[in-house]
C-alpha cells in the first residue's frame, strides 16, 4: 500500500473551495454530541484550510439511516458542537447535494465552513454511485479526505469522488497511515501485539500477517475459547465463534513454524451469565465447566502479559481482554490497559474498543497514538488496500 499520498499541506487552496471528507459519526445524547473526540481530530485539516483562505463544504455520516432521512441522524448537533470548537459559525445544508446546496456552497466566503445533511441519507453513497459522486464533486474545486474510520469502504463521498477532483489527504489521514505503517514496516523491537475481542474471523487476517513480523501475539478476549476449543479444551457456556475454531487451528499451526510466539490465557474469570450481578469465581486454568463462561483473563495472563508490554519497543492493542463494560469483569482490560500506558516503547491502539477501554479508565492520553479508526486499522494492518486512499493522488 502507498503511503506516499499528496498531503492537503501542499496543495494550492487560497481562493478554492474544499469539499472535505470527514469522520463525524460520533455519539449523540438526546440531540447533543456526548463524545466529540472524532470532530476534534478533524480540526488541524479544517483549521489549515481556514488559514490558508479556502472555503470548506464538509461532508460525514452519521450512523446507519441506510439511504432514508431519519431526523435523529441530522447532522444538525454535529455543526453546532464543531461551530464551539471552531468559534465561527457553521452552516448546515439541508440536503446532501443539489442545487440548493450548490448555490449555498458557491456563496461561502475565504474561511467559511458548510457542513452537508448526513451522506447516508443518500442510498447511492454506499453504493458509489458514479451520480452522486459527481453531484458531490460539483461542491468543490479540490477534495481532502480526513476520514481514515471509512478509508476501508469504497464509497461515493470516500471513493467516488476522487474520481473527479484533485484528491488530498488530510493531517489526520496522513498521520494514521503513518503510524500504523510504521508499526508495519519499521517497528522497534521487540513488536508486541495484542488481541482482543469476541471474534477470531475479525482478526485472522492480523494474526495471520503478525506471525509474519512480530516476535509475540498476546490473545485475550471471547476469542481465546475459539483457540482452545482448537486444543480440545472445555469451554462451558463460554462464547465461542464456531466458524472462528478452524481459523484457530490454522494460526495455531502457522505459529508451530514462525519465530512468533503466540500466547494464550492460562487463567480466566468466570461468571455464571453476562451480567455484572452474577455469580463470580476466579478459575486457575482455563478448562470451563458447565453452567459457566469465562469473561476476563485471569490476574496470571494479565500480570504475564503486562510484563511482556513493558518489555517492548512497539506495542499494538486491538480488543478488550474482556467484558470490560462488566465491572467484575473488567481487571483484565484494565491491567493491559495499564501497562500499555505506562509501556516505554511506542504504543498504538487499532481503534474501536481498546480506544474505548483507555478512555473509560482514563488513560487515552498517555500512549503514542490511538486510531480513529476500528475497521480500517485492521484492514490496514493486515496489509489490504484501502479504496478511500487508493483514490487520492500519489505524492
Amino acid at each position: 500500500m502507498s503511503f506516499a499520498k499528496a498531503s492537503v499541506r501542499d496543495a494550492e487552496v487560497a481562493g478554492k473551495r474544499a469539499l472535505v471528507r470527514v469522520d463525524f459519526n460520533v455519539p449523540l445524547d438526546g440531540g447533543r454530541v456526548s463524545d466529540d473526540t472524532r470532530i476534534r481530530a478533524a480540526l488541524p485539516t479544517i483549521e489549515s484550510l481556514r488559514e490558508r483562505g479556502a472555503s470548506l463544504v464538509l461532508v460525514s455520516h452519521l450512523g446507519r439511516p441506510k439511504g432514508e432521512v431519519v431526523p435523529e441522524l441530522s447532522m444538525a448537533p454535529v455543526a453546532e458542537r464543531l461551530s464551539e470548537l471552531l468559534g465561527a459559525p457553521v452552516k448546515l445544508a439541508h440536503a446532501v447535494a443539489g442545487d440548493e446546496v450548490k448555490a449555498q456552497a458557491e456563496a461561502l466566503g475565504a474561511g467559511e465552513v458548510l457542513l452537508l445533511e448526513n451522506v447516508r441519507y443518500e442510498p447511492g453513497e454506499t453504493k458509489n454511485d458514479p451520480a452522486l459522486a459527481e453531484r458531490l464533486a460539483e461542491l468543490g474545486d479540490l477534495y481532502v479526505n480526513d476520514a481514515f474510520g471509512t478509508a476501508h469502504r469504497a464509497h461515493a463521498s470516500t471513493a467516488g469522488v476522487a474520481g473527479h477532483l484533485p484528491g488530498y489527504a488530510g493531517f489526520l489521514l496522513e498521520r494514521e497511515l503513518a503510524e500504523l505503517g510504521k508499526v508495519v514496516s519499521s517497528p522497534a523491537r521487540p513488536l508486541v501485539v495484542v488481541l482482543g475481542g469476541a471474534k477470531v474471523s475479525d482478526k485472522v487476517g492480523v494474526i495471520e500477517r503478525f506471525l509474519e513480523l512480530a516476535d509475540e501475539i498476546l490473545i485475550g478476549g471471547a476469542m481465546c475459547f475459539s483457540f482452545f476449543r482448537a486444543q480440545g479444551i472445555p469451554t462451558g457456556n463460554s462464547l465461542v465463534e464456531e466458524e472462528g475454531i478452524e481459523l484457530a487451528e490454522e494460526a495455531l499451526a502457522q505459529a508451530e513454524s514462525s519465530d512468533c510466539e503466540l500466547r494464550l490465557p492460562v487463567d480466566l474469570v468466570l461468571g455464571k451469565e453476562f451480567d455484572a450481578a452474577t455469580e463470580v469465581r476466579p478459575s486457575d486454568g482455563v478448562e470451563v465447566s458447565d453452567g459457566w463462561m469465562g469473561l476476563d483473563i485471569g490476574p496470571r495472563s494479565a500480570g504475564a502479559y503486562a510484563e511482556r508490554i513493558a518489555a517492548a519497543g512497539t506495542v499494538l492493542w486491538n480488543g478488550p481482554m474482556g467484558a470490560f463494560e462488566l465491572k467484575p469483569f473488567a481487571a483484565g482490560t484494565r491491567t493491559v490497559a495499564e501497562a500499555v500506558a505506562a509501556a516505554p516503547g511506542t504504543t498504538v491502539i487499532g481503534g474501536g474498543d481498546s480506544v474505548a477501554a483507555l478512555q473509560q479508565f482514563g488513560l487515552g492520553e498517555k500512549v503514542d497514538w490511538l486510531s480513529t479508526g476500528g475497521g480500517a486499522s485492521l484492514e490496514l494492518l493486515e496489509g489490504k488496500k484501502l479504496p478511500g486512499v487508493e483514490a487520492l493522488r500519489d505524492a
